[in-house]
């Protein structure tokens, strides 16, 4: 065990992942409330609250309400540090979202009480099951008409083939919604609606005394009770090791934007949710409380000093400790480089940090030397595996429309590529630029951030291509041979590897008969 033991056990990193519009970048909010980062809390979409959310700070955000990037915020808490990553809900910026789980040790998933388990919830899910991530689940939106628990409870079980085990309970719903039950500190907590601040809750040991009834009407009061022991009937007990495993998620319900069952959420959290684990890199199991420092790229944003026009890389610690100016080997580089400003975020906001360690998520500044999936190390080759990029499904020509704003179009499209919101194919036949994206959002939202943050106006000309495939074989003739085939249809991608795009599936599914010595990746992710 290292001495930096103590610093790492203190440490919660975790992702807030849900469907589009479930409350996501609300809840953060929230947190951050709590955590003293911010006072007064601001909302997605709002009219009656005048303060934007801390998370969503691009224009673009501002504007549609929505988020489109993950931002990443730290504060303390109780003496713990936490690190919480806002993630994008809408399916169009599903990889940025599923590159950020690399990154965390648990993930809160939020579902709005009145809609259920929506897809893009389902495959986030998914994802999290695959890397056996810890999973607490927050019902949302109980001041709203909603579904019943018990089926909620049962849809989650269901959908996302994980036992649940509640350990709040509400007290009705909607215009009748009194309080939270807390099961797991056994207190009651009474509903006060209040959207920016924080408000106090009443202590309630035994759910049987008379007690209960002064603040709740009797017949509530009767069902909380017949409602609590049949949740202890059906429910297994709470076993922290199985939710560590990630096969039992804990349930607490509120309003995340009534600031309600939010602190209950947060104090169970750092209770029970896990510190930084090891994480598996290509060559072994990188233990957090190693000494030697290694961390690895899973974002880079463009941009986030609109003044400054720079790139930042967000880099996970996965083990030892960062000190600001000692030297760190780039593995893919196979260089030394030294950092003498590296960032500590509260979302856009960032100040200077001297230290960081295992768990930590902190920004160094990127001059073009790094890449999504880049290892740092304090001297040893490791390769950290599980960040793809996955195959486009939409493919369009960019063109210039300023001829005089050539330069800061390249500029533009290289930063905000080199941040993997899409990806940039040249065609070697005739040199033109495609972009291709997982959807039609992203083309928009590139079109608007290389007008406003780099003055260059493009615009987008349709192409047919049904995928785009990343090509490699062992046969240097025969891929020479495929090359010449498909010259049309050859492209390369930002690394400089061949891309073959092909124009349908049945082309695609003749190429691979045709040519059986040519290996197809659908992801960008594959052994050299």
């Amino acid at each position: 065990m290292s001495q930096y033991s103590n610093e790492i056990n203190l440490r919660r990193t975790f992702a807030i992942i849900s469907h589009p519009d479930a409350g996501k970048t609300t809840l953060t909010e929230k947190l951050l409330l709590f955590g003293g980062a911010i006072h007064v809390a601001g909302a997605v979409k709002s009219n009656k609250i005048k303060k934007t959310a801390t998370s969503d700070w691009m224009e673009i955000e501002k504007q549609r309400g929505i988020s489109v990037a993950t931002s990443v915020m730290g504060f303390e808490y109780n003496g713990h540090k936490i690190n919480i990553l806002d993630t994008p809900g809408h399916q169009d910026f599903a990889e940025d979202t599923f590159r950020t789980l690399t990154a965390v040790d648990s993930v809160i998933i939020v579902i709005d009480s009145a809609k259920g388990v929506e897809a893009q919830t389902r495959k986030l899910m998914e994802v999290c099951r695959m890397r056996k991530t810890p999973v607490i689940v927050f019902m949302n939106k109980l001041d709203r008409e909603g579904r019943d628990t018990f089926d909620l409870l049962d849809e989650v079980e269901a959908e996302l083939q994980i036992n649940v085990r509640p350990l709040s309970w509400p007290i009705d719903m909607g215009q009748r919604f009194k309080g939270v039950y807390n099961i797991y500190e056994q207190g009651l907590n009474l509903f006060t609606p209040d959207k920016q601040r924080i408000t106090e809750s009443v202590a309630i040991s035994d759910i049987h005394s008379p007690e209960l009834e002064r603040y709740i009407s009797p017949e509530q009061a009767e069902k909380l009770r017949a409602d609590l022991e049949l949740v202890d009937g059906v429910y297994p007990e709470f076993d922290r090791e199985a939710y560590l495993r990630g096969e039992l998620a804990p349930v607490f319900f509120g309003s995340a934007l009534n600031n309600f069952g939010v602190q209950e959420l947060l104090n169970c959290f750092i209770d029970i949710a896990p510190s930084p684990q090891a994480v598996q890199a290509e060559e072994r199991i990188v233990d957090p409380h190693e000494e030697p420092f290694t961390g690895f790229v899973f974002k880079i944003h463009a941009n986030m000093d609109p003044n400054h026009r720079s790139c930042i890389a967000f880099v996970k610690i996965c083990s030892g400790r960062f000190e600001r100016n000692a030297n760190y080997k780039h593995v893919r580089l196979g260089k030394m480089m030294k950092f003498s400003s590296p960032t500590a975020f509260m979302a856009q906001k960032k100040e200077t940090v001297e230290e960081a360690f295992a768990g930590d998520i902190i920004g160094l500044p990127d001059t073009g030397n790094f890449r999504i999936g880049d290892t740092l190390t304090a001297g040893e080759v490791l390769h950290f595996k599980g960040l793809p990029s996955f195959s486009p499904e939409q493919f369009k020509y960019i063109e210039n429309q300023d001829p005089m704003k050539t330069k800061q179009l390249a500029k533009g499209i290289d930063q905000l590529m080199g941040e993997g919101v899409a990806q940039l194919f040249t065609n070697q036949f005739n040199g033109r630029k495609i972009i291709g994206t997982v959807g039609q959002l992203q083309f928009e939202v590139i079109q608007y951030r290389l007008l406003h943050e780099y003055g260059a106006a493009c615009r987008w000309e349709p192409v047919s291509l049904h995928k785009a495939c990343w090509i490699e074989s062992d046969n240097p003739e025969a891929l020479e041979n495929f090359k010449k085939r498909k010259a049309q249809f050859m492209a390369k991608d930002l690394s400089g590897r061949d891309v073959y795009l092909a124009d349908s599936a049945y082309v695609l599914m003749m190429a691979q008969q045709d040519f059986p010595d040519i290996r197809f990746h659908f992801t960008s992710e594959f052994s050299k």
